[in-house]
């Protein structure tokens, strides 16, 4: 049984896992019309494989995976690579805030931007290190920086193309930083975290070079705002959102400061830029 739907939201579309978001609702309303239980794994791979085989964005499955299994005011802490996770609760000692999104004004479509490209620049890294290192490798389809230890890298990576190198930094930077969130995030220390979210975001800038000059300026104006913790590129980086952590009790002087300083710079976009605040929440549902 097929069915008729109507897609409504209070967020922008663009840089905020949208495409996932409406291939999971309409996956679930499509199962639950015709009585399919399908478990949080089956869905993730087969909204997965629509990206990949029928509108041909190279993801994987993290925004799948955030849709189906994150729940309110938990961090998701999840390996990709067996599919295991861990939903970590906001500490009592942790500070409250809220989540800030600043839509830069410009929409985007992963199919036509470098994401896919630099996805290729990441297997092409890993396929030369288990070369250069005589690893067992199969295609080159299958190559993935997450089977190269790091070790093999600082020992090869200068034999490496100065971009494909910058690429698997970024990667092995952001390895680490994902397992030194989740600490600090179990500790309770929200300024921690939000560091790391900015490093996240100067790293995505410089070693895997994404993001448009609207997305980057969002980015440098959220590091010298106060009462943002931490703030980045949203989604897949070339257009789209930035997010933070931000303080509750500054949203106001936040949305102020961050949107007079954005439109100085991009005038042209006032009417199509906006924010928003918002909380975590859990899962889809049906």
């Amino acid at each position: 049984m097929g069915l008729s739907g109507i897609i409504e939201g209070s967020l922008p579309i663009g840089g905020l896992s949208s495409s996932a978001s409406v291939i999971i609702c309409f996956l679930s309303a499509l199962c639950k019309v015709n009585d399919i239980h399908m478990e949080p794994m089956e869905l993730i791979l087969t909204a997965k494989a629509a990206e990949n085989q029928y509108v041909g964005v190279s993801c994987g499955k993290l925004d799948q995976s955030c849709e189906v299994l994150s729940k309110r005011n938990h961090l998701l802490y999840l390996d990709t690579k067996d599919d295991s996770y861990e939903l970590i609760p906001t500490s009592e000692a942790m500070k409250s805030y809220k989540i800030g999104i600043f839509f830069s004004g410009l929409e985007r479509s992963l199919k036509n931007s470098k994401y896919n490209l630099r996805q290729d620049e990441c297997k092409a890294a890993a396929y030369a290190l288990m070369g250069y290192a005589d690893l067992n490798y199969g295609t080159f389809a299958e190559a993935r920086l997450r089977d190269v230890p790091y070790e093999v890298f600082v020992a090869y990576k200068d034999r490496l193309p100065e971009l494909w190198c910058r690429r698997a930094e970024h990667f092995y930077s952001e390895f680490a930083r994902a397992e030194k969130g989740a600490e600090l995030w179990r500790k309770g220390d929200l300024e921690g975290y939000g560091q790391l979210v900015f490093e996240s975001g100067q790293s995505s800038i410089y070693s895997y070079e994404c993001g448009c000059d609207e997305l980057k300026k969002l980015y440098e104006i959220m590091r010298e705002t106060d009462g943002i913790y931490g703030g980045r590129f949203s989604g897949a980086e070339f257009k789209g959102c930035c997010m933070a952590l931000i303080d509750p009790d500054k949203v106001e002087d936040i949305e102020a400061k961050v949107t007079e300083k954005y439109l100085k710079a991009f005038p042209g976009l006032e009417g199509k830029y906006s924010f928003y605040v918002c909380e975590s929440a859990d899962g889809v549902r049906v």
